[in-house]
């Protein structure tokens, strides 16, 4: 009886083993999961009201928290996923992936990374108290105010604390640099650009995730995803108003269409391309067929040409650097500048823009400049910068 009995207790003990293991692998729910689930419908709730622009059904999901700024941004896609949820008591925390897209402007979504911030409603409801930026990533541009936007011919301009005729002038200038970038780089990119004006240089970098010194004295920069194997879905160009309003009306459509050559050449700018290429071709792009003078573009080397300080090679992505020495970096700048002015009035432009395809279809970037100089300037990288050195002892010396 005693032995019945045991054996008894370990097959009821078994089924219990074996109903946990059942319930656990058909994904048992947890509180926590209950939590995930009604602050995803609270957020699926908000998203529907923000694209119909319903501040009834937005109220229902919480506190505007920022949607107001949203203005007259142009919205196409606008969704929440949330990836994990706190609670404490009647409040929560979530982190959330955030994506939008920007309707006409962009190819795939904007992911932006969210913490946004719950407390439990009377009526038994998950509601929004805030939706910030998670930690370390880059300000949306309703998180610093209402977005105003004035569209172009060619171009969205989204501004904060900036008038209507400010982001006007931005749109014509962009409307200016689209056609010319298409002048010299054909088939493979939108034709569009989006402009993003903050207030200041501390609102660039909040876009940037970046502090303010980095971007001190840089007009603008243009953010996206390099070496895709289609356009760039959400590319921006984010101005740094302080830098841009100390430049004339040509160094504005020069720094315009510089970065609109790199929303263009964005498909084809790999890890593998270095950075004279990059900058250097969207340089060339933005001073071709202007009037300003070798000499008046490049300053720094006309100034260390003649004085013997010849580059003894092409610029390091190093050299590059926004916190490097003001003089080296736009001594970098000029080099790239040259060297794909070099290449244009030697082997062409069309060759210029295959040289680049060419480089950026490589993943890394050992033997990519090997393979494009061979294949598509028939040279190599030493005969190169020998031929750059005595094109810059030409031109500046």
């Amino acid at each position: 009886m005693a032995g019945r009995g045991r054996r008894t207790s370990g097959r009821a003990a078994g089924a219990v083993l074996l109903l946990l293991v059942s319930l656990v692998g058909c994904g048992a729910r947890t509180p926590a999961d209950t939590v995930r689930d009604e602050v995803q419908r609270t957020l699926n709730l908000r998203a529907a009201a923000v694209l119909a622009r319903d501040p009834a059904v937005l109220a229902r999901s919480g506190a505007d928290a920022g949607s107001a700024n949203l203005g007259a941004l142009p919205l196409a896609t606008w969704s929440y996923r949330v990836t994990g949820v706190e609670r404490t008591g009647g409040s929560a925390t979530a982190a959330v992936d955030l994506r939008y897209r920007v309707e006409g402007y962009d190819r795939g979504d904007v992911l932006a990374r969210r913490t946004v911030r719950l407390r439990m409603g009377e009526e038994g409801r998950w509601k929004v108290e805030t939706d910030r930026p998670a930690a370390g990533a880059p300000q949306q541009p309703w998180d610093q105010g209402r977005v105003e936007a004035v569209r172009g011919a060619h171009s969205l301009v989204l501004g904060v604390g900036r008038s209507a005729g400010e982001l006007r002038g931005f749109a014509a200038l962009a409307d200016r640099a689209v056609p010319a970038v298409r002048d010299t780089w054909d088939g493979d990119w939108a034709g569009r650009v989006v402009v993003l004006v903050p207030g200041s240089l501390a609102g660039m970098a909040g876009l940037l995730a970046a502090p303010p010194s980095s971007y001190r004295g840089i007009a603008a920069v243009t953010t996206g995803e390099t070496g895709r194997s289609g356009p760039g879905p959400a590319d921006r160009i984010i101005v740094n108003p302080e830098a841009y309003e100390l430049l004339g009306d040509q160094g504005r459509q020069m720094v315009l269409t510089h970065e609109t050559a790199h929303v263009a050449t964005r498909p084809h700018t790999t890890a593998a391309t270095p950075l004279w290429l990059s900058e250097g071709y969207a340089d060339w792009v933005g001073y071709r067929g202007g009037e300003r003078s070798v000499s008046g573009a490049a300053p720094e080397l006309a100034r260390a040409v003649p004085a013997g300080r010849l580059p003894a090679a092409l610029p390091s992505d190093e050299d590059f650097g926004f916190t490097s020495r003001t003089d080296r970096l736009a001594r970098a700048y000029e080099g790239g500048w040259l060297a794909c002015r070099m290449i244009a009035d030697r082997w062409g432009e069309e060759r210029l823009g295959a040289f680049y395809r060419a480089v950026g279809s490589h993943d890394v970037r050992p033997g990519a400049l090997e393979d494009a100089m061979d294949r598509i300037l028939g040279t190599t990288p030493d005969a190169f910068t020998e031929r750059w050195r005595a094109y810059l002892r030409t031109e500046l010396g």
